[in-house]
């Protein structure tokens, strides 16, 4: 019986011993769930110049005490200089759930198109509160659409070289303003090349009676290595030529626009990567970069093209202005410096390069610059993945085969869309705007006339939808192919009839280009 009552004694215990470590347990304090931070902006986009956007950083639940939470920017806006400045803390009171991150936008005069403002919640100072997600919000400033109205007093501030002469000024001006009523028509090596090699007048003069509106050169021969500047030397013979034809151009009225096959710099031999190793493509343009193996040599070569440029002189004595065109169709991979040989950066530091060493360095005073990709962009942000900047370019270009090469009305509709980007950013830029280098290669028993490839497809693609170009340069002829038909081909009259059209201008449409009006 004794041992009995101690078992009943020993369970009454431990039963008394769960029941109170139990009731312990549940009185410990409950686990408090911590507030998380967010941010979030208040719209998509704003403009620059009129409306300012905001951030808001939110508590998914109040606090006793302030919270102190840092950030860190990014985006392609600049903190303090696109809108104004902003710290790297923001705190939330105490007891609140929200506070806001006003974004007041810096108004400039330049056109940078779409940037972007990107704030991050980095961390927390206080232990109540975590990092949730959306941890990083970003908010677009957009330029608003404002068209730049040019006029002779104000020319200057939009060109790439403020100190320019009277008549490379002259010629900037009154090409943006033909693109109000008309676009002028060329021809690259109008007066040094022609279809079966038949010299004399131009043959777009031989066809329409007139002369085209501008004439197309290269610096290629003249910056080619053999080019020993004898007079036995057949490069220094082409470079003679080449400026004989400039100073001809210019005392017709005409407009010289120079575009530059360079030679890769390790051999000299070729611009086209078919024909370079793999070694040769892959370094070749880096190494004409300042720092680069070959930047000397690369400066050699824009002394070269200075010293021509400045050689330049009409009859009057003037020096003669010229469009350069250099690196042209970069977005293909068919030269050294293509899409696929150089980051967009190193683009850009290179052309940015070349304007300041030509311009600030060497002297040049009559040039004008100009960007002309090849047609593979479809958006505004596709052309300007390799601008360099409305200071450092004064004509908005690309060159176009492709919607040419029987495509028909599609073809020129395509043509069509490309250069009203080109037509608007122009007119938001104060830039002039043009069909830089087109044609279709006709070589009769070959490649035959396409009917209206002219007075149709090309004029269509020039004038639909308002857009404002100043030019359009056909690739030249030569041998047994031409792209402008000469007065025995049957397409001549198609061309004739293109050259009839109202917003066509030849040399004898055009004002006088070197004279402010």
């Amino acid at each position: 019986m004794k041992n009995y009552l101690k078992s009943i004694l020993l369970l009454f215990i431990i039963f008394i011993m769960y029941n109170c470590s139990s009731n312990g347990d549940d009185e410990k304090p409950p686990v408090t769930e911590k507030a998380t931070a967010t941010i979030t902006a208040s719209q998509v986009s704003v403009l620059e110049p009129s409306t300012d956007g905001e951030f808001v950083v939110k508590l998914s639940k109040s606090v006793a005490s302030a919270t102190e939470l840092s950030l860190t920017f990014g985006g392609t806006a600049k903190n303090g200089e696109d809108y104004k400045t902003i710290a790297n803390t923001i705190v939330v009171p105490a007891k609140a759930t929200s506070v806001k991150i006003p974004i007041e936008i810096l108004t400039d005069k330049i056109v940078e198109g779409d940037e972007s403002i990107e704030i991050t919640l980095a961390s927390s100072k206080n232990a109540d509160v975590i990092i949730g997600s959306p941890a990083k919000a970003v908010l677009t400033i957009t330029d608003a659409i404002v068209d730049i109205e040019l006029t002779p007093a104000n020319v200057r501030t939009y060109m790439v070289n403020k100190n320019a002469t009277d008549e490379t000024v002259a010629l900037f001006y009154n090409m943006k303003m033909l693109a109000k009523t008309s676009f002028m028509v060329g021809q690259h090596d109008a007066l040094l090349s022609f279809y079966k090699n038949n010299a004399g007048d131009s043959d777009i003069k031989k066809t329409t009676g007139f002369d085209p509106g501008m004439s197309g050169g290269d610096f290629m021969f003249i910056t080619d290595d053999p080019n020993t500047g004898q007079e036995d030397n057949w490069w220094y013979a082409q470079e003679k030529l080449i400026k004989q034809a400039a100073v001809n151009a210019y005392d017709k009225g005409m407009v010289n626009m120079f575009c530059w096959h360079m030679r890769e710099p390790f051999e000299g031999k070729t611009f086209y990567t078919s024909e370079m190793t793999d070694t040769q493509k892959k370094n070749a343009f880096k190494s004409i970069l300042v720092g680069g193996a070959n930047h000397e040599y690369y400066k050699n070569k824009l002394k070269k093209i200075a010293q021509v440029t400045k050689s330049l002189k009409g009859a009057d004595g003037k020096l003669i202005p010229i469009i350069f065109r250099p690196f042209h169709e970069f977005d293909g991979d068919w030269f050294w410096w293509g899409k696929s040989f150089c980051t967009p950066a190193e683009y850009v530091q290179n052309w940015r390069f070349t304007v300041e060493y030509l311009r600030d360095e060497l002297g040049v005073t009559n040039m004008l610059f100009a960007f002309s990709p090849d047609a593979s962009f479809t958006s505004e942000a596709d052309y300007l993945a390799r601008y360099p900047g409305d200071a450092y370019v004064d004509v908005l270009g690309y060159d176009d085969y492709g919607n040419f090469d029987n495509k028909g009305d599609a073809g020129a509709n395509n043509a069509n869309a490309k250069l009203q980007i080109i037509s608007k950013l122009a007119k938001q830029r104060a830039k002039i705007a043009g069909l830089t280098e087109t044609g279709y290669f006709v070589t009769p028993g070959k490649n035959n006339p396409i009917s209206g490839l002219y007075s149709n497809y090309f004029y269509s693609a020039m004038t639909k939808n308002n857009v404002e170009l100043s030019f359009m340069t056909f690739w030249g002829n030569g041998g047994d192919t031409y792209c402008t038909p000469t007065p025995s081909m049957s397409d001549a009259s198609d061309f004739i009839q293109f050259a009839r059209k109202e917003k066509v201008a030849l040399l004898n449409k055009l004002p006088k280009m070197y004279k402010m009006p």
